[in-house]
């Protein structure tokens, strides 16, 4: 029972109920940009590039035969160096898009800090002068 209890008070501090958000909140996220880069990003890069869908890319180690209820399969072994070149390809689409959001993120919460200046007060005027040295003169004749 007493692992349970420190188990709750472990579960509902704000740090982990806070992580827990983020992460959550982080796969959403992640879904959102992974379909930016599939459904918006990539078609204009695929003609930019000439359609070259890079995951095609193989180096065939040999041909593996495998007999399965009296039928021939053939399966090559593979090195798959066009999927991982295509993965970070899209990494580094990905890396660049959230780089932007968060450039743009920080633009926007430092034009909210940001005081304004404080406005400047013009010089007094001989009039504004004038009546500072009568209010001290009284001043002074009050005192005496």
């Amino acid at each position: 029972m007493k692992l349970m209890k420190e188990f709750k008070e472990f579960a509902m501090r704000g740090n982990v109920v806070d992580m827990a958000v983020g992460i959550i909140i982080g796969a959403a996220f992640g879904k959102i940009v992974s379909s930016l880069v599939k459904d918006v990003i990539m078609p204009p890069v695929g003609l930019l590039v000439g359609g070259v869908d890079f995951s095609d890319i193989k180096i065939k180690l040999n041909n593996v035969v495998a007999e399965m209820a009296g039928n021939v399969h053939a399966q090559p072994v593979t090195i798959n160096i066009g999927n991982f070149i295509q993965t970070v390809f899209d990494f580094l689409i990905v890396a660049f898009a959230i780089f932007m959001m968060i450039k743009a993120m920080n633009r926007m919460k430092k034009k909210d800090l940001e005081v304004p200046p404080a406005p400047v007060e013009p010089p007094p005027t001989n009039e504004e002068k004038l009546l500072t040295e009568i209010r001290d003169l009284l001043k002074k004749d009050k005192a005496m």
